[in-house]
């Protein structure tokens, strides 16, 4: 167990982020040591955000290995959303909001740790989603109308704001927007938007510069988090407001005129608020994260884009969507696969800790332990 430091509570239902699993090169040694990686979190304090760097061990164990300034502040609780911090491609870069202070930071990964490198304006108010592709870095701000506006990483490490990059979000306000991220292809830009039950499709051009929107209607209720399987299909958890057992998962084609083609409309998993979406490297299983519930589930993506429940749960019942156990209370948040597909890290915002569970081939979840002693404002996720 590794103490960081505790602060405020942690306001949960609907809240918090959860980054997208990508590999985090040679993170502090991780490497040299023979140990596959490393695992980032982030503390969101009001006075001075951080982000701390745990080592991840062969059997998926974590050990703090640093903490690291973004120079700028956090919001001291929950951001109700996804991708809050994100990790590159490449592995070189990791991107924070702070989301207190309406900045983003930009920190280079190094063998012997992490190198602040930018921290700026984000173009709006209350960042609390980041998405990249390339050099090109996209923040979405949830404060105020709302926007997404966009960023070139130069080769100093520096964000310098795009000319003509910065859109509105599908109305002036009131949308509760929960994440942005890239397509893999980087052609588009994709948010979904909690309050009007939206999501919103930005074609992307070949200078990094987002065009006019296209809104589309979500098939279910709240969608929130979203990660892409198998062939590049969406796929979108729907919280369904916080009702009780109503929480679901859908899945899509994006067009190239933004539009989506619905292809598994509102898989349910008898659960409660699911909000974070976590997809294994291959594309091939989903998880999401059950605040209401303590609980995670996990759906299994076709190659065709078809979701469905993984009839595997822990006391085989097929009706069960309960794939992990966080604990009763515990308010599980961000979630994050390892680049290796071995794990799933669980962020748990009542309980501040992480739960750690191992991965096997058919997606199914096994217990492999928890780190206890997060700061009670941390949000954010992402596993190397």
């Amino acid at each position: 167990m590794f103490l960081i430091h505790r602060s405020r509570a942690l306001k949960l239902l609907l809240t918090g982020v959860v980054l997208v699993s990508l590999y985090a090169a040679s993170a502090f040694g991780a490497a040299a040591q023979g140990a596959p990686g490393a695992v980032f979190t982030m503390t969101n304090a009001e006075e001075g955000n951080a982000v701390i760097v745990w080592q991840r061990g062969a059997d998926g164990s974590l050990e703090m290995a640093g903490e690291y300034a973004t120079d700028g502040d956090g919001s001291g609780g929950g951001l109700g959303s996804q991708g809050a911090l994100f990790l590159s491609n490449s592995g070189d870069w990791l991107f924070a909001v702070n989301a207190g202070s309406d900045e983003i930071s930009a920190f280079r990964v190094d063998p012997d740790g992490l190198s602040l490198t930018s921290t700026v304006s984000s173009g709006g108010e209350m960042p609390i989603s980041i998405a990249v592709h390339g050099r090109w870095v996209y923040a979405l701000n949830a404060g105020g109308a709302g926007n997404i506006a966009g960023f070139i990483l130069n080769n100093a490490g520096e964000l310098v704001p795009l000319d003509g990059a910065t859109r509105g979000l599908s109305q002036s306000g009131g949308t509760g927007p929960a994440q942005v991220q890239f397509t893999p292809d980087g052609s588009q830009l994709v948010v979904t938007e909690k309050a009007t039950n939206r999501i919103v499709v930005y074609p992307v051009g070949t200078d990094g510069i987002a065009g006019h929107a296209t809104v589309n209607p979500s098939h279910g209720m709240t969608p929130f988090g979203f990660d892409f399987g198998q062939n590049g299909t969406l796929v979108v958890s729907e919280a369904f407001g916080g009702a009780e057992d109503a929480s679901a998962v859908s899945t899509y084609d994006i067009n190239h005129d933004g539009s989506l083609r619905l292809i598994s409309g509102t898989v349910h998993s008898t659960e409660t608020a699911a909000c974070w979406v976590a997809v294994t490297p291959d594309g091939r299983h989903a998880y999401t994260t059950n605040t209401g519930s303590g609980s995670v589930s996990a759906f299994g993506i076709r190659y065709d884009g078809r979701a469905f429940l993984i009839d595997a749960t822990l006391e085989h019942r097929p009706e069960d969507g309960k794939a992990g156990l966080t604990g009763d209370g515990s308010s599980p948040i961000d979630a994050s696969v390892s680049q290796d597909g071995q794990f799933l890290y669980v962020l748990n915002g009542s309980a501040d800790s992480i739960s750690i569970f191992a991965v096997d081939g058919r997606g199914n979840l096994t217990d492999a332990g928890t780190v206890t002693g997060l700061a009670s404002s941390t949000v954010g996720i992402v596993a190397g």
